[in-house]
């Protein structure tokens, strides 16, 4: 089988979206608003009536009718530019200039293949906002079908693995997976016991808190009391998984941190941007733990998704065991707002 399955092409449309290629869904060519050139824009422009889609999250912001509900399709003004889709998509510059209408949401016909648009650019960790026209796909540009809620993602793949002398244990050993995206780390620190309930972090990247010790989030000091507390058990697995900013990646997690200084706390900034709370998906967790013969657990977190989904995905939690670290007057409302809003526990 040379051909790409159904999950290799969707690994192949987020690279093109991500690089500013358009890709073909059903019967709708379409592109990313945020990498797309003005040259590819005018190429689609001579194609047909250009169709703007937004999540349903940035269609509230900008009071926009969300007719199709998680997206609104908006008809793009003869003659705007490139400028002003982006002005639309991204909400940088919305106190600044907040008059963005007015804005024709368009309702009825298939909705399918522009919510897939929205879909992709999300995944592609891109503003999720795609501009395209109905048309014949051109040659050359990776085609896709409407459908592709039933498409798994690509399983994690074990790499390469080797030994790794840690700070707080010397016996440890780091294997790298990959997805056909992203890279993901496991890292066993001391001896497991695989036949007993594994003490495991899952741990999002923050290149922020974990690399540069940002105190607006408790991520570097979770990081690490996570890691000191495997060691001081004997041993552990912490899942060091690319998703960061929840999910939205670093570039959007800026504009959300620039939203922040203008006085929206986490959740509305993430929902500004078009986002939903959390954009996460922990059954990547699941998947590595079972490719490690690991089936129970105690799960270090204070997030309640975490819980349900590894019990979802057929991972025994044997016990929750709390991670309270690294509060500070920088970071004390984002905590709050993650207790609050988005139901962490004590």
């Amino acid at each position: 089988m040379l051909s790409p399955t159904p999950s290799e092409l969707l690994a192949r449309a987020c690279a093109d979206l991500r690089v500013g290629l358009p890709v073909s869904v059903g019967n709708v060519v379409l592109a990313s608003v945020e990498t797309l050139s003005a040259e590819r824009l005018e190429g689609l422009r001579r194609a047909g009536d250009l169709v703007l889609t937004l999540s349903g999250r940035r269609a509230e912001t900008l009071k926009a009718r969300a007719y199709d509900g998680d997206v609104a399709r908006i008809a793009v003004p003869e003659g705007v530019d490139l400028a002003w889709l982006r002005a639309v998509a991204d909400p940088a510059n919305d106190l600044r200039a907040p008059m963005k209408g007015p804005l024709a949401t368009l309702r009825g016909g298939d909705c399918a293949p522009w919510r897939t648009g929205v879909r992709l650019a999300k995944a592609a960790q891109l503003l999720p906002a795609v501009v395209g026209v109905i048309a014949q796909a051109p040659s050359g540009i990776t085609r896709l079908s409407v459908d592709l809620s039933a498409t798994p993602p690509l399983p994690p793949t074990l790499i390469s693995a080797a030994r790794v002398p840690l700070a707080v244990e010397r016996q440890s050993r780091v294997q790298v997976f990959r997805d056909g995206v992203e890279e993901h780390y496991a890292i066993e620190i001391g001896m497991i016991d695989r036949a007993a309930p594994v003490l495991t972090r899952l741990h999002s990247a923050c290149f922020t808190g974990d690399v540069l010790g940002s105190l607006k989030c408790d991520c570097g000091p979770q990081l690490h009391a996570a890691m000191q507390a495997m060691a001081e058990a004997g041993g552990g697995i912490l899942l060091y998984l690319n998703q960061e900013g929840r999910g939205i990646g670093l570039a959007n997690k800026m504009r959300a941190y620039d939203l922040q200084d203008q006085g929206f706390d986490t959740v509305e900034a993430n929902h500004r941007l078009g986002f939903e709370d959390d954009e996460r998906d922990f059954r990547l967790g699941a998947g590595l733990l079972r490719r490690m013969g690991i089936g129970t657990i105690r799960l270090m977190t204070n997030n309640p998704r975490k819980l349900s989904m590894m019990r979802g995905q057929g991972i025994e939690v044997a016990e929750r065991v709390p991670l309270h670290v690294g509060r500070t007057s920088e970071n004390a409302d984002y905590l709050n707002v993650k207790r609050t809003k988005s139901g962490h526990l004590e």
